[in-house]
């Protein structure tokens, strides 16, 4: 139908025939007709290419609808202050039977002040009553530190080169499929060009949940406000669902959280940092320095760095990841920091501390499912496998419902069964468990 997503079906068959999932598996591979289900190639056949004026206005940076109002006293965390009806819109296509709104609405910082995200819903139109939908609090590898980079700008066209938006194609897919409604936090404002804290996992949390409370119960979209929810959170977005997670019962205890999914997350920021550090994943790391500055003023990263990590620090700021934060594959990060390990800088701790998953606990309603790779045995293989099996143990002792389901990320894996390394890397494996848990 579509040039683009012609080529992206091609490659799924290709790949899928490489496949042989089991569903006895304790992670069973998705088939490509769960991916590509009915509802989803009903939404690409009736899909329409956007015009040239539809494809070039989102790239301009400048909708209006990101200008902040003068927040009143009555505007507490979780308040809706806008809503705007949007056409979702990537790569240049249009799909059918999707409604999606831009949301702007109040959260808090991590200093308790209120502050102002935006983010982006999105429903199927498949003939269910929204009020009987469940909903998905979706936070997607997004690890771009600069503005207009974020998921309400890459859904309605924006953004449409990240990589976080390709790596969301197939969990989307399974997800309005089954009929549920998916809320994903920008974690600030993505009009705001000064550099985003999409790293600091609890803003990141409080935003996902006043998100989902800001649109929940609301007539023009009309959700319920006692929708059973689940969350879902890969990568870097993992971060701030575990937050959410651990965070909900005293920051949300209203919404009706029933399963959360963590995949791939990092839990330990400073394991992260010294694992990825001169490895594939450089890059990623310097940005997640970036992207922690913003709510720890104390790490000061400019005053670490030489004139090339400087240069280099000031391109990221303004940059979404893709292609960015691949420009630096094997680079030691030492080499920026003036000899220094960035893991190891004094000024750094106090972030890679508050952002270390697992002091909390998820409500006894909330069952989780982590899932990582099995073992440090793949190029891709950035977060640390034992801290996800650390953070499943640290909560299960704390009487938390916790499942952990070890993922092949081999690269043993990649050549033999290309396509389950792939869906299972971003999460695709995990959505029946979600369903089964979402049940009522």
């Amino acid at each position: 139908m579509v040039t683009a997503l012609t080529a992206l079906c091609a490659t799924a068959v290709t790949l899928g025939a490489v496949a042989a999932p089991s569903a006895a598996a304790p992670n069973r591979t998705p088939g490509l007709d769960e991916v590509f289900n009915g509802y989803v190639v009903g939404a690409l056949q009736k899909g329409e290419l956007a015009t040239p004026d539809q494809i070039v206005e989102p790239l301009r940076g400048d909708d209006p609808f990101y200008d902040e109002p003068a927040l009143k006293d009555s505007d507490q965390p979780g308040t809706l202050l806008r809503a705007k009806k949007v056409a979702v819109q990537f790569t240049g296509v249009r799909p059918a039977d999707l409604d999606a709104w831009k949301t702007m609405f109040v959260t808090t910082d991590l200093q308790g002040r209120r502050d102002i995200s935006t983010g982006i819903v999105m429903i199927p139109r498949d003939g269910e009553n929204n009020a009987d939908r469940k909903v998905i609090g979706y936070q997607m590898a997004n690890d771009s530190v600069g503005g207009n980079c974020h998921p309400s700008a890459m859904w309605t066209g924006a953004d449409p080169m990240d990589g976080a938006s390709w790596s969301a194609l197939g969990p989307l897919a399974q997800l309005f499929g089954k009929g549920y409604a998916v809320v994903i936090s920008d974690v600030g404002n993505n009009g705001d060009m000064s550099p985003h804290g999409v790293f600091a996992g609890k803003y990141n949390a409080m935003t996902t949940l006043d998100g989902l409370r800001a649109t929940m119960g609301r007539e023009e979209i009309g959700l319920s406000k006692d929708a059973p929810v689940g969350l879902f959170g890969i990568a870097g977005g993992g971060v701030g669902i575990g937050f959410a997670s651990e965070l909900h019962e005293q920051y949300a205890p209203e919404l009706n959280i029933r399963a959360t999914v963590l995949e791939g997350m990092v839990v330990d920021y400073k394991n992260f940092i010294r694992t990825a550090d001169g490895s594939v994943g450089s890059g990623f790391a310097m940005a997640t320095l970036l992207g922690l500055e913003p709510h720890y003023p104390e790490m000061k990263v400019d005053d670490k760095l030489n004139d090339a990590g400087k240069a280099v620090a000031d391109y990221y700021r303004t940059q979404c990841q893709t292609p960015a934060y691949f420009t630096m594959p094997m680079v030691p990060l030492h080499t920026l920091f003036n000899g220094k390990a960035p893991a190891d800088i004094p000024d750094f701790q106090h972030a890679y501390r508050d952002n270390l998953l697992g002091k909390g606990t998820p409500a006894e309603g909330n069952r989780t499912l982590i899932a990582s790779c099995a073992a440090d045995d793949s190029p891709m293989s950035l977060v640390p496998a034992a801290d996800s099996r650390k953070l499943a143990k640290a909560w299960r002792g704390r009487d938390a419902k916790v499942d952990y389901q070890p993922t092949d990320c081999s690269m043993v894996k990649f050549i033999t069964d290309l396509y389950g390394w792939g869906t299972d890397l971003l999460g695709m494996q995990t959505v029946d468990w979600l369903a089964a848990n979402l049940k009522d």
